[in-house]
């Protein structure tokens, strides 16, 4: 099992084991929903490795505008996925990152991100990684407090 299998393999058993009626629930202290969240894990992993959404049609464009960095559910005007279309694709990208080859990872990337020096697809690999874990944290401490509530 790769390092991107077990991250998003834990993700995705986490995601499918939440119950559905805290998804949009935005606690203190946060800015945003797990459900948001867990759209915008997909998003970042599609836009980091497959030029989502301009060269990549592998999930909605429209995706964009509901979990792209400065996004929050407050501005959501459109219909938005489910928890359950968002496992599936989530799960659809894996096998897709797993596909990549060791020579597309070691290409250079045509731009710079605003923050690391990521230079090739292999940093965002890594990237990809350690941004799905984060969010993971994320997710289960807004769990915890929405619960106790």
């Amino acid at each position: 099992m790769t390092q991107i299998d077990f991250t998003r393999n834990a993700f995705i058993k986490f995601a499918k084991e939440l119950d559905e009626k805290i998804l949009d629930v935005r606690p203190h202290g946060f800015n945003n929903t797990i459900h948001w969240h867990i759209g915008h894990v997909l998003v970042s992993a599609e836009g980091f490795l497959f030029g989502y959404p301009k060269q990549s049609a592998n999930i909605p464009e429209y995706y964009n505008e509901l979990f792209a960095t400065r996004t929050k559910p407050a501005d959501w005007s459109k219909e938005v996925p489910s928890l359950s279309e968002l496992v599936e694709q989530l799960e659809k990208q894996l096998t897709r990152i797993n596909n990549l080859s060791e020579e597309f990872l070691a290409k250079e990337i045509p731009f710079t991100l605003p923050f690391g020096n990521f230079k090739t697809y292999k940093d965002l690999y890594d990237l990809t990684m350690h941004h799905e874990a984060e969010h993971l944290g994320q997710i289960k401490a807004m769990q915890r407090i929405i619960e106790a509530e």
